[in-house]
């Protein structure tokens, strides 16, 4: 079996044809977590892990839906939500026994409203995540987090409160070795995506010779692999809606990169995901 750890099989991509990918899933042995951004598709994961075997659910307030925008990106066009963390909203959701984790939440400085400041939008946002840290630890739950353009302000948020997750995984990381040897000195896990997949960019090479690097170095007691679908397709399918049975190939490319064979990364993945996500009972494990 085969986890995608963070995917958002609930999201309108699918709309047409979910069931569809769902069964793609079960022919390649692929367990999923879907994850929420905000209330709303928060409810619609639980809705949908419910309703299926094997699927499990993670809900939560993405930075980008704090303040209303238009999001623009290379895979994806919409316009964000204004919301608060209601806690009394998501004590409901978190009683599903399908519920494994909060999140995606986070500090997101790369999409910004246009009229606030960079210093207002991340006081909002760490306002939002720290109400998301409390109440993942209130109920005994690791934290995905969403960092772009700020990992330097969360280390520091989470470096400088008294309170920190009691366990989290930094989703599709995609930057350097410094940070990356800071989350994993806080107890983090490292989810990596598709990305891992793609060439070096003429334009900036530096930036995935630096991910490979982090690849290599992780301990691999300390991976996750993710899709992010229906996001970031991995190389062989690029230009395609990316589908949670695609982390077959992350988990390819990390056996290449670690000189392992296929079923002892794909073993250590499993067990990673499932130390993590303790509320994730599958019926073989």
């Amino acid at each position: 079996m085969i986890i995608d750890s963070h995917c958002h099989l609930h999201f309108d991509s699918f709309k047409s044809d979910r069931d569809q990918v769902i069964a793609s899933c079960i022919e390649h042995g692929v367990i999923i977590n879907t994850v929420g951004t905000h209330s709303g598709t928060s409810k619609r994961a639980v809705e949908l892990a419910e309703k299926n075997e094997n699927m499990y659910a993670t809900i939560g307030l993405h930075p980008t839906h704090v303040f209303p925008m238009e999001v623009h990106g290379d895979e994806y066009d919409f316009i964000s939500k204004a919301e608060t963390f209601d806690e009394a909203y998501y004590d409901t959701l978190a009683q599903s026994e399908k519920v494994i984790a909060v999140g995606e939440c986070g500090i997101d400085l790369f999409h910004l409203p246009e009229n606030k400041s960079t210093e207002e939008v991340l006081e909002k946002q760490k306002e939002v995540f720290l109400k998301q840290v409390d109440f993942a630890n209130k109920y005994n739950l690791p934290l995905v987090i969403h960092v772009r353009d700020a990992h330097e302000q969360l280390i520091q948020i989470l470096k400088s409160e008294v309170r920190s997750p009691k366990s989290a995984v930094v989703h599709c990381y995609t930057s350097n070795w410094g940070n990356a040897g800071k989350y994993l000195d806080m107890g983090f896990y490292l989810g990596f995506t598709g990305v891992i997949t793609f060439p070096p960019k003429k334009t900036d090479p530096k930036s995935q010779e630096d991910l490979i690097e982090v690849v290599k170095k992780c301990p691999l007691n300390r991976m996750l692999i993710e899709t992010d679908a229906p996001y970031l397709a991995p190389q062989a399918y690029r230009g395609q809606r990316c589908e949670p049975w695609m982390v077959e190939d992350v988990i390819k490319k990390i056996a290449e990169i670690r000189g392992k064979t296929l079923d002892e990364i794909k073993n250590i993945l499993y067990q990673n995901t499932l130390n993590l996500f303790t509320r994730m009972k599958l019926k073989d494990s």
